[in-house]
């Protein structure tokens, strides 16, 4: 058999670090404290021609910058070095001058034209004017492209938030209560009639603390317990670095009670799935933006609107999270799967070297990749502009999230071919820092050289 040649874009040294002695202990404990700093060499490559809804974000400077930055530390009195992974957003190159002017020319369209502001999104969106946060909603369909619906549609979903915060989140005792509260409304006549206490005969089994009925409120309450504080103890690790998320300011405390808010809803309105560990990573991305609009009406209705589009986004990728569908044809080993082929598909040599000669299965690695959206693999102002091309693509996010995992891949792939199987684990499982241009740059390039 002849082995397919690997085209030579992909053996540029662009896409490869260079070993050196002390690369593998210069891995930090977490993923989500790594460093900005750029690990690949920064020579300019030539950009394609992007397809419409995914290209790749034109580089401007050899590091990559922070397009985010924490507000609340913006005002605390921590040294500039605080691992808050969010950097200072003075420093605007003119692409993201050019591409924020473009965004907002959309966005200021009576009727924002979805297939242009992909297009745009795609190429990462510049921090500031809460355009992210808009085009976010836009993109997930939570706003409609008609902007004169906007005011309505965000009214309608709000308080539909409201009304499942009441009934899914109230304490059995407050429903009890309110029972017998509207129960003696109505029979007024008969209380005065006895006004001794409240008979056996008066207490339905479903309201009995001790009932095990299935409709018993009480029973639920019990049940749901153990999912609440696997909840509780998740969003108090959710991004302990930054100060947004973690600590005892007033401001991170609300933002934990707003996370848990979230999930405990979400589990409770999708018995099938419920809450898997996890989910709060990729809530995180999308509370912080929206919470972090700077209108503040916006940011204050970030809780409801966070809700409505972590559930469209998880629709997506539901199916990874439910174990019974592990094995089939839409599980997360198959996504897996289909990350191979692709790696096969477009550099085999790489592929034969990790899964036939080093013996390193992609799930030992590609499953918290693909699971929690990177997140971890990346700091979190990265995290973001992955996302932006994520969420960009009209067929879902799925076939670019594979994309990028691929690219990932390719970006170290001198590494891991000069590595065995400990070396190599330790490699991916503790991704190294990145050029995030580049390589969305290889992810976009993958899907020209398939389509091909």
């Amino acid at each position: 058999m002849v082995r397919k040649r690997v085209p030579d874009w992909l053996n540029s040294s662009l896409w490869s670090t260079t070993p050196s002695d002390d690369r593998f202990q210069r891995y930090s404990p977490s993923p989500t404290t790594a460093t900005a700093a750029v690990s690949e060499p920064a020579v300019q490559p030539p950009v394609p021609v992007p397809p419409p809804a995914a290209a790749s974000r034109p580089q401007s400077s050899p590091t990559p910058k922070s397009e985010i930055r924490d507000p609340v530390n913006d005002n605390s009195d921590n040294d500039s070095n605080d691992n808050d992974q969010n950097g200072s957003s003075s420093d605007v190159s003119p692409e993201d001058i050019s591409r924020q002017a473009q965004l907002l020319v959309e966005l200021s369209k009576k009727v924002v034209n979805m297939r242009e502001l992909r297009r745009i999104a795609s190429q990462g969106i510049p921090d500031g004017e809460g355009i992210r946060s808009t085009v976010w909603k836009l993109l997930l369909g939570y706003l409609p492209p008609d902007r004169g619906q906007w005011s309505s549609e965000l009214t309608k979903k709000r308080s539909q938030y409201k009304h499942f915060k009441e009934e899914l989140l109230m304490n059995p005792s407050e429903i009890t209560r309110r029972l017998e509260k509207s129960t003696g409304c109505d029979n007024d006549e008969s209380k005065s009639e006895s006004r001794g206490p409240l008979s056996r005969s008066q207490i339905t089994h479903g309201e009995h603390p001790l009932s095990l009925g299935k409709s018993s409120i009480w029973n639920q309450f019990f049940q749901d317990s153990e999912i609440i504080e696997q909840i509780d103890r998740d969003v108090k690790r959710t991004h302990p670095d930054m100060h947004f998320f973690s600590g005892d300011s007033q401001l991170a405390k609300s933002n934990q009670d707003a996370l848990r808010n979230i999930l405990i809803v979400f589990a409770k309105l999708n018995p099938g799935i419920r809450y898997v560990q996890g989910m709060n990573e990729i809530l995180a991305p999308l509370f912080y933006v929206f919470r972090n609009d700077p209108d503040e009406e916006m940011a204050a209705a970030a809780e409801a609107d966070t809700f409505f589009c972590f559930v469209e986004l998880l629709s997506g990728f539901r199916d990874h999270f439910c174990q019974q569908l592990d094995n089939s044809n839409v599980g997360i080993r198959s996504t897996i799967t289909k990350l191979s082929q692709l790696l096969k598909e477009h550099d085999e040599e790489l592929w034969r070297h990790l899964e036939v000669t080093t013996k390193v299965n992609p799930q030992f690695y590609a499953f918290r990749w693909i699971t929690l959206l990177l997140t971890q693999e990346f700091n979190f102002a990265d995290s973001l502009h992955i996302w932006d091309t994520l969420l960009s693509d009209p067929e879902g996010p799925l076939e670019t999230l594979l994309r990028v995992c691929c690219a990932m891949l390719i970006l170290v792939r001198r590494r891991l071919l000069a590595g065995d199987f400990t070396s190599n684990l330790k490699l991916l499982q503790n991704y190294p820092s990145a050029n995030i241009s580049h390589l969305l740059y290889v992810a976009n390039k993958l899907r020209t050289q398939g389509s091909g």
